[in-house]
């Protein structure tokens, strides 16, 4: 990570969705590997949450949240893949006003393939910025969790980082 050291760090406030049929607050072993890091990092977590792989219920939590002024972005962890329950990326195409990051899932994925191979052809891993809020949704393993954070939001999500950060855009997010 390129750091300026003349900028100051600018913390967020992010909320933490797991999407799982079988996860608990206690089994959820992915969004506790969000929270600490975006904690350790100096950001807040504004909101957490366990919804089902149900495209119509995750769609409003998302709406929901994008709504609340107090968060800026929303890391999802689950619901990427391929199977009939994986419907993530659904959801967010229901997102009123949103718009694809596509290199976000591009990164995502040529990161991936350095930890698990070929595998990663099978993740969905995408992002969209709604409404001025971003929204990435990561795969629920906790290899994937740490691939998206260490990999691409810790920088991206860091005022500091050079030539360019999402930070940075958050004010003209809602220009039209």
């Amino acid at each position: 990570m390129a750091i300026d050291p003349e900028k100051i760090f600018q913390p967020i406030n992010i909320a933490v969705l797991t999407v799982s049929d079988t996860r608990t607050p206690e089994t959820d072993t992915s969004g506790n590997i969000l929270v600490k890091r975006l904690e350790d990092a100096g950001h807040t977590l504004a909101a957490r949450a366990i919804v089902k792989d149900d495209a119509d219920l995750l769609a409003d939590r998302f709406d929901r949240w994008i709504e609340d002024r107090e968060i800026d972005a929303i890391i999802s962890t689950g619901g990427t893949g391929l199977t009939g329950r994986d419907v993530t990326p659904e959801a967010l195409s229901r997102i009123e006003g949103g718009r694809d990051i596509p290199g976000f899932g591009e990164l995502f994925r040529w990161l991936s393939y350095k930890t698990i191979g070929t595998s990663t052809v099978q993740s969905r891993a995408c992002a969209i910025v709604a409404r001025g809020t971003y929204i990435f949704a990561l795969p629920g393993s906790n290899g994937a969790v740490k691939d998206g954070w260490d990999g691409i939001l810790a920088e991206q999500l860091d005022s500091r980082n050079r030539p360019c950060n999402f930070i940075e855009l958050m004010p003209r997010l809602r220009e039209k």
